[in-house]
């Protein structure tokens, strides 16, 4: 095995980084969780990216070594059985991999170093540290694979949480451990949102999961939408599309498992995953590759009984909470495919992006009408409620008339209620729309809905229109 890859199995095995200074306590906390027996088994056939071993006696999901005559070896994960023989998908490239090569069974699940030291890092994967700032120095190991807490030990979301986004946090109040999805098809500026938030919300910790993205969209991502500010509370986990598809379903595991660290330690945590449909398409791909017939638009059952394992974890626990984001990226930009109508069914509401919105360079581009946080009414004041009642209210009767408005068949003082929304309307887009820079606190928020609403119906009597009004408006909320 050659040093760089004793180097790379060593971290990801033990956890440790190779090498270190002598320490007793290294070298015990090793021993402790080393497996003292090798179980070995031999590579019999390698069928796109499945690895078929006669052999070692191991159980599901555990972790391997798999050792070629030459050029080092690489990790695996044993993901099925099939007539008396173990099926394997490796963690790494298969080079120089053959009939007759060693398989290692290291008795153990794949587990993540975490502690207070992973903030500020962006890690690849499986955990291992990739922005060149050297080993991280964990306080513990979490495994990637968990349950999701007990139901009854779930405590009830009644605090808000700000996002510091306006329309968000006005209409769609979203509260402490509540999981709520991002829907929108490519290039609507779902990751400029996630950037946004990072930066601006009220949560301690940022845990961030790039999974499937492009290696170019990853330094993107850090430096332009989270920024210097962002990285310092956070933590970024990034498994590029060019990675095997069990890495990338790994990176969406490893990503949680760091979150629920931060959590047990009593923090509100921000957990932000972009995206669910790559992390479907790679257990897809994983899926296929062990024989799992396909079923809904070529999805493999396994798909739906992972999204909500996955998707479970997160939200309230005995102390803590984890405040979850999952982007979909729809096909087509149809709402209703399997992924995304799957996911809508297990969050606690849904965000819509709209492209029509993008195109009008209305940013961010929220379809407050086709979207939901079903946990608001719970976490608002009735007073915050019923201006954000009104403000739909208004906004559904304009978007149900905008056809008749724009061609000019509508004759103003036929409804008084369209003639309202007519004149609310500019300013109301006004306080949608929010710069990529521009912060705003949860009571500056709910302060600027309520005055909106209040000089909306207060110009409910008069002929002059209201969009005049927007600059002093737009002062108001800055």
């Amino acid at each position: 095995m050659t040093t760089g890859t004793r180097q790379r199995a060593w971290a990801q095995i033990t956890g440790e980084t190779w090498p270190e200074p002598f320490s007793a306590a290294r070298y015990s906390r090793v021993l402790q969780r080393a497996e003292t027996l090798r179980r070995l088994g031999r590579v019999q056939k390698v069928v796109g990216l499945t690895v078929e071993a006669s052999g070692p006696p191991v159980f599901l999901n555990e972790a391997c070594l798999l050792q070629p005559a030459v050029n080092g070896g690489t990790l695996a994960e044993v993901v099925g059985f099939r007539e008396g023989k173990v099926l394997l998908l490796p963690l790494g490239e298969m080079e120089q991999v053959g009939p007759g090569a060693e398989i290692v069974a290291l008795g153990k699940r794949l587990e993540v170093r975490v502690g207070r030291d992973l903030l500020g890092r962006v890690v690849d994967g499986l955990g291992v540290p990739m922005d060149g700032k050297g080993p991280v120095k964990g306080e513990a190991y979490y495994p990637l694979e968990a349950s999701a807490p007990n139901a009854l030990e779930r405590s009830r979301i009644h605090e808000p949480l700000s996002l510091g986004i306006r329309a968000v946090d006005a209409l769609l109040t979203c509260g402490k451990g509540q999981r709520l999805g991002i829907f929108s098809g490519s290039g609507v500026g779902k990751s400029t949102l996630l950037g946004m938030i990072a930066r601006n919300t009220s949560a301690e910790v940022n845990v961030i999961g790039l999974i499937g993205e492009r290696g170019r969209e990853v330094r993107e991502f850090i430096e332009k939408d989270l920024g210097e500010e962002g990285l310092k509370r956070s933590v970024v986990v990034a498994a590029t599309s060019d990675q095997p598809s069990l890495v990338r379903i790994k990176g969406a595991l490893t990503a949680t498992a760091i979150a629920e660290y931060f959590r047990d330690q009593g923090l509100d945590v921000m957990l932000m995953m972009d995206s669910v449909t790559r992390i479907a398409l790679a257990q897809r791909e994983v899926g296929l590759a062990i024989g799992e017939p396909p079923a809904t638009r070529g999805y493999t059952p396994s798909v739906f009984a992972f999204l909500p394992r996955l998707l479970e974890r997160s939200g309230t626990a005995r102390k803590g909470s984890i405040t979850a984001l999952y982007t979909v990226l729809v096909e087509g930009d149809d709402m209703n495919e399997p992924v995304a109508d799957a996911v809508r069914g297990i969050l606690d509401g849904h965000i819509t992006l709209s492209r029509a919105l993008a195109h009008e360079n209305h940013y961010p581009a929220i379809d407050i009408l086709a979207s939901v946080s079903r946990l608001m009414i719970d976490l608002v004041s009735e007073e915050h409620r019923e201006a954000a009642a009104r403000f739909r209210e208004l906004l559904a009767v304009y978007k149900t008339n905008e056809d008749l408005i724009n061609i000019g068949a509508y004759a103003a003082g036929s409804n008084p209620r369209i003639d309202q929304a007519i004149r609310v309307y500019p300013v109301f887009k006004d306080f949608l729309c929010q710069k990529v820079d521009e912060k705003t606190t949860f009571d500056e928020t709910k302060e600027a809905l309520l005055e909106l609403m209040a000089r909306a119906y207060g110009a409910g009597e008069r002929e002059e229109p209201l969009a005049p009004a927007a600059a002093g408006h737009e002062e108001n909320l800055r």
